[in-house]
């Protein structure tokens, strides 16, 4: 591209300084001519994908570390519980309790497919409002024992369907939203992949926040808000900038409190070395979490959220 607009201005300044051996007729032709390949660089180089777009392809790439594999790299063991004791077992969320060295833990996330098949399984990682009650069902044993809580997030969204809704989607985010607030005991949440609206925000509320390097947060996806503000969905690259929704940006505004880097050209070139640096994070916050009173550690975290959003004019 660089080669063609330096013969292009070549060009136009031979054209300029009549050294062009060209009739005066044919000289509004070739302008007009060099006109439109101009035009046409430009729309081009306007449609290549922004830096915010190139990270959200990362945070879909399919070979993307899940959330299982990430627990299997990270605990010495981890035992799966299943269900909401209430509807179904929903498996777009998984959670058991696991130990992270010697440190016992609630281990919660969500949970994408590899193949087509799996990931039908898996609703693509959006899960219904059973998912949700059957991760704050863990939640609330993890308090009743004490042991921290890690949350896994990787969703572009909360399952949209009709049944989602009937079984009330948006009642179980927002319940736990308002239980997560005011738990007992540690939480520590990490961006892995897409943080996607409220399905993202279900798991999100937490004493410590992290984000992958090539993961994304945000209320809406790129796709999602070309299509509303624009009425055309190709634009998503110039929404994905518009949105401030890669970790560096989230950084900046202050709502979360710290950056993984992914190893390589992304977290899918290694899991075991991504795993290994998200479990470096874990154990660091879990060490100075736990030495904070339970009193204190509620008042900081209403105190963190509270301070979100605040700004001076």
């Amino acid at each position: 591209m660089n080669n063609i607009k330096k013969e292009l201005q070549d060009l136009e300044k031979k054209l300029s300084n009549n050294k062009l051996n060209v009739e005066k007729s044919e000289r509004k032709n070739i302008e007009k001519i060099l006109n439109e390949i101009r035009n046409k660089i430009n729309i081009t180089e306007n449609n290549q994908p922004s830096a915010a777009q190139s990270t959200v392809k990362l945070s879909r790439h399919p070979e993307r570390p899940t959330t299982l594999d990430i627990i299997k790299n990270i605990t010495n063991d981890f035992i799966e519980f299943h269900g909401d004791r209430y509807y179904r077992d929903d498996q777009a969320i998984i959670g058991g309790i696991g130990f992270i060295e010697n440190i016992p833990v609630t281990l919660i996330g969500h949970q994408k497919g590899r193949s087509t098949k799996e990931n039908i399984k898996r609703h693509f990682g959006m899960a219904h409002p059973e998912g949700y009650r059957k991760a704050l069902r863990l939640m609330r044993e993890a308090e009743l024992f004490g042991r921290p809580i890690i949350n896994f997030i990787d969703t572009p969204g909360a399952y949209p369907g009709i049944g989602a809704e009937e079984r009330g989607q948006s009642r179980a985010i927002a319940h736990n939203l308002y239980i997560m607030s005011d738990l007992k005991t540690p939480i520590i949440s990490i961006i892995t992949g897409e943080g996607g609206s409220g399905g993202a925000l279900a798991l999100s509320v937490a004493d410590r926040l992290y984000m992958l390097s090539n993961s994304i947060y945000s209320v809406i996806s790129p796709e999602g808000c070309a299509a509303i503000l624009w009425k055309d969905s190709s634009k998503a690259s110039e929404a994905a900038a518009a949105l401030h929704l890669t970790a560096e940006d989230i950084y900046k505004l202050k709502i979360i409190d710290g950056i993984i880097e992914e190893p390589g050209k992304g977290a899918f070139t290694d899991h075991r070395e991504t795993a290994k640096r998200i479990k470096t994070v874990l154990l660091s916050s879990l060490n100075e979490l736990l030495k904070i009173k339970v009193q204190t550690l509620i008042q900081n975290r209403y105190t963190k959220y509270r301070n979100i959003g605040s700004f001076s004019e």
